[in-house]
């Protein structure tokens, strides 16, 4: 039962997360095939910026990785393909370490050097803590590699896909809460700040890790009962993901292919 609500959550997440690969690929690749990367700046605040090369140039980098790691985490969480294909899947691993390594420090450059990104200095705070995490994360699991701890590696495996989806999750839970509410609850939607984004911020990785947890806890004691409680946890996770997933995909996704 256990086994099955996480593999249940583990589908369903990767489903929206090629969804949300796709409108990268189309929306922000095409604009750029077709010479129009101004195009960017419709649906970000600190897009693309004329006369800044290297700023663009880390934009730009930093959305074709966003696309790189979903297919690659897609590829890593495949049993089939661990059992089957162990060398493909080590050094699509170690592709993965290195895209998630340069999403981080090229999210930190976007957020405290190339001009700033919308939000207030909570938000900023808990987007940083969530790239330094993903530098850790990777570290460890790299480090479990070589040593060949494959119990250890899988787990920081694991959290590290979990952290590298924080903004994806943040995405999800906003559009549910607009969903919910009809209107930007607890937040300013002009200056993109108030309680509820900063609440969010922190909310989108520190939440499904600490699930995450739960999770390795049920499997390392089985006796303990706790799988049941754990089950309905994963269970409940999974709706709320399906639920993110069609209101991210009906105001973020769709209407842009």
């Amino acid at each position: 039962m256990l086994y099955r609500a996480g593999q249940a959550w583990l589908a369903v997440a990767i489903a929206g997360q090629l969804l949300m690969a796709g409108y990268v690929a189309w929306f922000y690749g095409g604009a750029a095939l077709q010479g129009q990367p101004e195009r960017w700046n419709k649906t970000l605040q600190q897009g693309y910026v004329p006369g800044e090369p290297m700023l663009n140039a880390v934009l730009a980098s930093h959305l074709f990785l966003v696309m790189v790691i979903v297919i690659g985490g897609a590829l890593q969480l495949l049993p089939s393909l661990r059992r089957s294909y162990a060398g493909l899947h080590r050094w699509i691993g170690r592709g993965y370490l290195a895209t998630a390594s340069v999403l981080s420090l090229s999210g930190l450059y976007l957020i405290w050097v190339g001009g700033g990104t919308p939000g207030d200095v909570p938000q900023k705070l808990g987007t940083s803590f969530n790239g330094l995490l993903i530098l850790v994360f990777a570290t460890m699991a790299w480090r479990a590699a070589r040593r060949r701890q494959t119990a250890f590696h899988r787990r920081w495996a694991l959290r590290l896909f979990i952290a590298v989806s924080g903004v994806w999750f943040f995405r999800l839970a906003l559009t549910l809460w607009l969903a919910i509410h009809q209107a930007p609850v607890g937040f300013d939607p002009e200056t993109f700040t108030g309680p509820t984004l900063s609440i969010l911020t922190f909310a989108q990785f520190l939440v499904p890790l600490a699930v995450l947890e739960l999770y390795f806890r049920a499997q390392a004691s089985p006796a303990s009962r706790l799988w049941q409680p754990t089950s309905v946890v994963l269970v409940a996770a999974t709706l709320l993901t399906a639920a993110g997933i069609t209101t991210a995909s009906m105001m973020l996704w769709l209407p842009r292919f």
